[in-house]
């Protein structure tokens, strides 16, 4: 039995810190709502970047989202500190009791201390210096493996104070809302397309080291639209991204709708709950669709599917053997290029797109 759990019933209000990329977030939600189920009369505000509040919008279990702009950091000196006044001012009028960091970032450290709440969860990182340690109530251990899902090595900040997340309770949760939902439903059928009548291809990432060669990506549309599907091809509102659909779409020999730079986070979270079945690599849309719950078939190459893989919806991850992955690595020996992902045939692509519709 766990000597110091956490007496919930004692707890108004929780904080949940998570300061990383958008994908890291969504990974995060099941915390939110596995609280919530386990003590529904507490408020369970988020800390994130400003830029990621979306994955979080709209969440019934989140209170409020309050965002950290990164902008700051090139603003002088008394603007930014003014900045920073003005959010902990907010964060402490909220007087929390229970703050639960789900990362490295120093910030949460600084909170445990400025913030005053009485428990104050972290994991005990390997790197970790005693002012660490000591900013925390509870510490818990991350896997020594390295073969834990992210999710669940968020959800083990909960375990340590003594919440066991049930097993139906760990999706993720992404709400795109009904604005969303009615422009994709009109972007749809001014493409004349019905929901669940195509397949969403996200082929870019923010990393290009997760990306599948833009010759390769455009066989396999060819071929997909060959066998009578439908392809819809986005891409985020990045110059690189937008570039590698340029090229997808000049290699391709069949036409595809293109909406590539087009749609907010929410509306891509509409575009992809009505498609029939997700493609992408390593990214946050990939989490997206997982939330989504449409079928995923995930590329893997540096990065490994044990930690990010599509989490509990009907998927299948194309992975290489290379016996060096995953490694994290920028590409083989720093080159950019990951062999491990490029070199992943068109075919077994669209063998475990098969394999997943027949399912």
């Amino acid at each position: 039995m766990l000597k110091d759990p956490v007496d919930l019933q004692s707890v108004r209000r929780v904080l949940v810190t998570k300061l990383r990329h958008h994908g890291d977030v969504l990974l995060a939600s099941p915390v939110f709502s596995v609280l919530k189920r386990h003590a529904p009369h507490v408020e369970i505000d988020a800390l994130v970047y400003a830029d990621t509040a979306d994955m979080l919008n709209g969440n019934p279990a989140v209170s409020r989202v309050f965002g950290v702009d990164r902008g700051w950091k090139s603003l002088g000196l008394p603007a930014r500190a003014g900045a920073e006044w003005d959010l902990l001012q907010q964060l402490r009028a909220r007087d929390y009791d229970l703050l639960i960091h789900l990362s490295e970032h120093p910030r949460g450290a600084w909170l445990a201390r400025l913030l005053g709440p009485h428990y104050r969860v972290a994991a005990d990182y390997p790197r970790a210096r005693g002012w660490w340690k000591a900013s925390f109530s509870h510490l818990y251990p991350l896997p020594s493996n390295g073969r834990r899902h992210v999710v669940e090595q968020n959800l083990d900040a909960l375990r340590r104070i003594g919440v066991q997340p049930g097993a139906q309770e760990r999706g993720l949760s992404f709400v795109p809302g009904d604005a969303a939902e009615s422009d994709v439903a009109r972007m749809l059928g001014e493409l004349g397309l019905e929901p669940g009548g195509y397949i969403h291809l996200h082929p870019a990432s923010r990393w290009q080291i997760k990306c599948w060669p833009a010759e390769k990506t455009a066989e396999l549309i060819d071929k997909l639209q060959a066998l009578g599907e439908r392809v819809v091809v986005s891409a985020a509102a990045d110059a690189d991204e937008i570039d590698l659909v340029r090229r997808i779409r000049t290699l391709a020999t069949t036409s595809f709708a293109d909406v590539s730079g087009k749609l907010t986070l929410k509306q891509l979270g509409a575009l992809t709950r009505n498609a029939r079945l997700f493609i992408g690599v390593d990214s946050a849309p990939m989490h997206i669709a997982s939330a989504m719950q449409t079928p995923v078939v995930a590329l893997f190459g540096p990065s490994g599917e044990f930690n990010w893989g599509p989490w509990q919806v009907p998927h299948r991850v194309v992975a290489s053997d290379h016996s060096c992955r995953p490694c994290g690595n920028d590409g083989c020996g720093g080159g950019i290029v990951s062999e491990c992902l490029t070199t992943l045939p068109v075919s077994a692509v669209l063998q475990a797109v098969q394999a997943l519709q027949a399912r």
